[in-house]
Formats: structure tokens, sequence, C-alpha cells
């Protein structure tokens, strides 16, 4: 059986977590990255991991989930709740999305709602209540390498050998070009915070999403 990890990105607080999100998923082997909402975000962090890691985006929670489901992928909510399990454990049973919380607040009821379970990641000492969600997501798609037998990459040297950039990069929008007009209508109007780039600049430097998404 074929085991694969996504990864789901909705809520974020820091722009910039996005980035290195994606380098940590590449380092892992996720499969793709799924943005759930706006589209743009700020790779800083990344160090060109984004050329080697598919994203797809969806408007909503419920539109991620059924193409979730639709792959046959269990989604795990990265939190502390009183059903989570700690993720050193391995309460994988098949390929899964891992969905993380908010920096300050954690999942929302409706993150919470998509998930079929949690995991946490154990604390041994008491400096800190948590940790940043990057780490947190390291060490949970490290975790699931392991139980999935993933190959470990080949080293040369100190460091890992990074594959040739891809000629055309497998990137999936699932919207129209009408909407997404009327995203960048609504953006304009209603600015809100979030880790998206509320800038002028989000539509033209830091990382456009519509350089990475292609319509299939």
């Amino acid at each position: 059986m074929v085991r694969e990890s996504y990864v789901v990105v909705h809520n974020i607080a820091k722009r910039h977590n996005v980035g290195t999100l994606a380098r940590s998923a590449t380092a892992f082997g996720v499969k793709e990255l799924i943005l759930v909402g706006r589209r743009d975000f700020n790779s800083f962090g990344s160090h060109g991991s984004t050329s080697h890691l598919p994203f797809r985006h969806f408007h909503s929670l419920s539109d991620a989930r059924n193409f979730l489901k639709e792959k046959d992928c269990d989604i795990c909510g990265v939190e502390i709740t009183d059903s989570a399990l700690p993720v050193n454990e391995h309460p994988f049973k098949r390929s899964t999305a891992f969905l993380l919380g908010n920096e300050g607040t954690g999942l929302s009821t409706k993150e919470c709602e998509i998930c079929d379970f949690f995991v946490y990641i154990p604390q041994y000492g008491c400096g800190t209540a948590s940790l940043n969600v990057t780490v947190a997501a390291s060490i949970v798609l490290h975790h699931f390498g392991v139980w999935a037998g993933f190959f470990e990459r080949s080293r040369d040297g100190h460091k890992f050998i990074v594959a040739e950039r891809p000629v055309k990069q497998g990137k999936y929008c699932t919207e129209t070009e009408e909407s997404i007009i009327q995203e960048r209508k609504s953006r304009r109007e209603n600015a809100s915070n979030g880790f998206f780039d509320e800038t002028r600049n989000a539509e033209s430097s830091s990382s456009p999403l519509d350089t990475l998404f292609t319509e299939e």
C-alpha cells in the first residue's frame, strides 16, 4: 500500500512560516502542500524547496477535505486535545494529511471538525508551553516518514543530495480565471489579518502563487 503525506495550510499567522513549512515538507517527502483560502504567501525560508513541492489550492476546508477523502487519506490535527495521541507512538493507518494550528490560538473549531484524529508532541522540559509551528511540523512529518518506511535520501559529504529543479512544476489550481479575479478584488476591498501578504507587494514580488499554480 502506497502511503503518502500531505500538509494542509490554513489560518497560519506568520507569513514566513509557510516557506519554512515548504522546506520541511520537501525534506520529509510530503506529496503536496495544500493551501486553503487565500493563495499568496511569503516564501522566505523555503531555500528554493518550493520548486520541488507541488502546491494545491482550495477555497474552503470542506473542499480540501473532500479531495483528501477521495485519496483515501486521513486528516490528522496536530494539537493537544483530550483524544490526542503521542506522535512517537505512530498512530497512523494510511496516507495522512497534517493540519497544523495557528501559532497563537491553535486549531479552530472548524479545523478540528474536519480531522479524523489528533496527535501531539510530548515535551520533557518546563520552559515553554508549545513549539513553533514549523518545528512541530518537522517532528510530525519525520515520524510519519519513519512509520511509512520512506527511503532515506542519498547523502554527499555532510548534506543530502538535492534533485535537479523540475523543468515544469506540478502545481494545481482548482479555480477559474474569473474566480481568481474576484479573489483579488475581495482582497483589496476586505484586507484581513492572517499569514497572507496584504500589501501591494503581494501581487508583484515576494511570492505570487500565480507562478506556482497552473491550470490543469
